[in-house]
């Protein structure tokens, strides 16, 4: 494999396990935004952002963390005839199927920036009591599918680099 190209996957996968490692302590934001939700129910005092704003960092949790989720083979498949098959086999497999996912998160990305670009150009707000702008989220949701799609595209080389036994 040539140089750039191992640059290139190198350089995604760093940049992938450090916006997910960061990712995971949203689970603590959350957490304590929910916590305070409870609280001020109890005390009886308005938090109308609360429920909103755990839902979209719960989001931005989720997208965000499917790169490194791919990157480190956690993400979920059915095992049903894939696990039986040797090595060699489910790379090839993979090789064949990525190609799917990366058209998938294609058309996800180009849908999601045609939203962002609609969001910042009519104001778009949520249609709550709070009403949030919502292109923060939409703008999230379009940067977690281009580091997925670049993650996606690493993970064909890693596997093209294992079929020809190269070293990455």
């Amino acid at each position: 494999m040539p140089n750039w190209i191992k640059t290139y996957v190198r350089w995604v996968e760093a940049i992938n396990r450090r916006v997910g490692r960061v990712t995971m302590y949203l689970l603590f934001v959350i957490m304590g935004i929910m916590l305070w939700s409870s609280a001020s129910k109890v005390a009886h005092l308005p938090a109308n952002w609360t429920l909103e704003t755990a839902q979209f960092l719960f989001v931005a949790y989720y997208l965000l963390g499917a790169p490194y989720s791919m990157q480190l083979d956690s993400n979920v498949r059915m095992d049903l005839l894939y696990g039986r098959l040797n090595p060699r086999t489910q790379v090839a497999w993979d090789i064949i199927t990525i190609f799917f996912l990366i058209f998938y998160i294609g058309v996800m990305l180009y849908g999601a920036v045609e939203s962002t670009a609609y969001a910042f150009e009519v104001g778009e707000r949520n249609p709550t009591a709070w009403r949030p702008p919502l292109w923060p989220i939409k703008l999230v949701t379009c940067i977690a599918f281009f580091l997925l799609l670049l993650q996606a595209t690493a993970h064909f080389i890693r596997d093209l680099a294992t079929l020809r036994k190269v070293s990455i």
